[in-house]
């Protein structure tokens, strides 16, 4: 905490708290408050993004698009800007090296479950207007801050991998995550195969709209969407399939394995949100596959929790020993929960 008051201080001179805000996986985020407004000041985790200057280039390119989007078309979200230091630099490097961005802070509550289908809805409509509003900025302006960022085949090659290196013998919960991983191994492919083919074409996405990274205000609405550090360009159906499998997961994020399940009434209102901000931009190839979609990248995320667990917890940030292996087997179980309703997600998703 004392590194990042010394640091916040290069972003604002009238500094008088800071605090750690959220517990993300990923970044150290803090809230500073100022005599004026406050503002939030993230350290970018050099372990996972090679080239952090290249992630507050992105964002500061995007949000810049989403700020005149939304003047443009009196758009109901909000979404965070840069805030240079005091010298004029869009980031402050410290003695270690390691970059700090600082970005204003937006009011609003974050959650890690929903209580009501009116709040998927809500963020369905925020996702839908985040896509139709970037749809037309040029991908070839971003920096690619995660190579092989959401590319199911290579997470699998990473996991095989670290399996082989390892001697020791899995415990019992280990050996049945490696089961679930030979299960899905071959549909692993199958977003990439459709992209290959022509069903599927790269878009600007989020890249991880969860549930926790959209602000709701005091009536439930959705006022903003939040952690751009992975926007880019990737595939429609990798944020479609993170932002349902968090949004419609009973247990909520982090919840324990006994208690998940994928709601399809939560599914089906957070669809409507959705289409009434994109409508036409999803055609019938993006309908088709969303379900597998849901799947895929919840058995994505399953793997990267189990995979950090084996070579020891080095990209995900932990509390304790045994974290991401619990986290593995709540993905695990959520995605049995969405291969038994494909069917019915289909249906929604061709609007019957």
């Amino acid at each position: 905490m004392l590194e990042a008051a010394a640091v916040a201080v290069q972003f604002a001179g009238d500094m008088v708290e800071v605090r750690e805000l959220g517990r993300g996986n990923i970044n150290c985020t803090y809230l500073v408050a100022t005599t004026g407004t406050p503002f939030v000041l993230q350290r970018i985790n050099p372990a996972v993004f090679a080239d952090p200057r290249a992630v507050v280039r992105n964002f500061s390119l995007v949000t810049e698009c989403l700020a005149e989007k939304s003047g443009q078309a009196g758009g109901p979200f909000r979404f965070p800007t840069l805030i240079k230091t005091r010298a004029g630099h869009d980031w402050w490097t410290d003695a270690s090296g390691g970059v700090w961005r600082a970005q204003t802070w937006i009011d609003g509550r974050a959650v890690s479950r929903l209580a009501r289908p009116s709040q998927a809805a809500a963020i369905g409509r925020c996702l839908g207007w985040f896509h139709r509003f970037t749809a037309d900025l040029r991908s070839d302006g971003l920096e690619i801050a995660l190579p092989g960022f959401h590319v199911l085949p290579g997470y699998l090659a990473e996991y095989d991998r670290v399996v082989a290196g390892r001697d020791d013998r899995p415990a019992a919960l280990e050996r049945r995550c490696m089961m679930e991983v030979e299960i899905m191994r071959p549909q692993a492919a199958l977003l990439q195969e459709a992209c290959a083919d022509g069903r599927l074409s790269a878009r600007i996405v989020h890249g991880d709209p969860k549930v926790e990274n959209f602000l709701f205000d005091d009536h439930g609405e959705v006022v903003s969407l939040i952690d751009l550090d992975t926007v880019g360009s990737g595939l429609l159906h990798h944020d479609l399939g993170d932002c349902l499998r968090s949004c419609c997961n009973r247990g909520g994020e982090g919840g324990a394995a006994a208690a998940v399940g994928f709601d399809v009434g939560t599914c089906r209102a957070w669809f409507e949100g959705y289409s009434a901000e994109m409508g036409g931009l999803l055609g019938r190839h993006d309908r088709d596959l969303a379900g597998p979609a849901i799947t895929l990248i919840t058995f994505e995320l399953g793997l990267r929790f189990f995979t950090d667990h084996l070579r020891g917890d080095t990209y995900f940030r932990v509390r304790r020993r045994g974290e991401n292996l619990e986290r593995a087997v709540t993905q695990f179980a959520l995605m049995h929960s969405i291969v038994s309703q494909e069917e019915t997600i289909r249906r929604i998703f061709a609007g019957r």
